[in-house]
């Protein structure tokens, strides 16, 4: 078995934390060592840098956190993400590039490719072997994270709803782009459902049989 890196993507409320949580305990039970982490974070700079990109009070300018997001990045992906995979371990991550591309790239106005150039050169041009797109309409995402911790929002998830719909409508594009890596899942259905058609997908990349 060879290291394998795994990402979820998806707006806010999708579920991929609680997918996550999931898989890792099913990949658990086939034998398989997991790091779980995330972006921004995943490190102690990485939760520093988080801090500041999720809940700066005042402005944050968009180059400013794209950047921010870039070095993350960077640090994590030599620090966290290349070791495990070295190890042939399964990386779980909430959140990569894809995020970037759709948030900063996309819905911020600063160039797809532009965002997609800067972070290939922090990651080093590393690429999941799988995407799982969590797709949610994002008036049921924001009612979700509502239910779930009131009326706090982190600054991306404040942003109007058309900026979320943009950020979706990003993702969608991406994986329509790029159809061998991503899965694109509707996260409106059943949690054990999503699981489902989760585990199907990564059982064959990680040498799980029957699953």
């Amino acid at each position: 078995m060879t290291g394998r890196f795994i990402t979820l993507e998806g707006g806010d409320g999708a579920g991929k934390t609680t997918q996550a949580e999931m898989l890792t305990a099913w990949l658990g039970e086939h034998g398989r060592t997991v790091v779980r982490t995330r972006e921004p974070g995943g490190t102690a700079l990485g939760e520093r840098i988080r801090e500041i990109v999720l809940h700066e009070r005042g402005h944050v300018s968009p180059r400013a956190e794209a950047l921010l997001y870039a070095a993350d990045r960077a640090h994590h992906v030599q620090t966290v993400v290349r070791p495990a995979m070295a190890r042939d371990e399964v990386v779980l991550q909430d959140r990569y590039t894809d995020s970037s591309v759709a948030y900063q790239g996309v819905a911020r106005g600063l160039g797809a490719e532009r965002i997609r150039s800067v972070s290939d050169w922090a990651s080093e041009g590393l690429r999941p072997d799988l995407t799982v797109l969590l797709d949610l309409d994002v008036t049921v995402g924001r009612a979700r994270v509502a239910a779930a911790r009131g009326d706090t929002f982190d600054r991306l998830e404040s942003e109007a709803e058309a900026f979320h719909e943009t950020v979706r409508r990003a993702f969608l594009d991406m994986a329509e782009v790029e159809p061998d890596r991503f899965l694109v899942v509707d996260a409106a259905a059943p949690a054990d459902h999503v699981q489902d058609v989760i585990r199907a997908a990564v059982a064959p990349l990680v040498g799980i049989d029957g699953a």
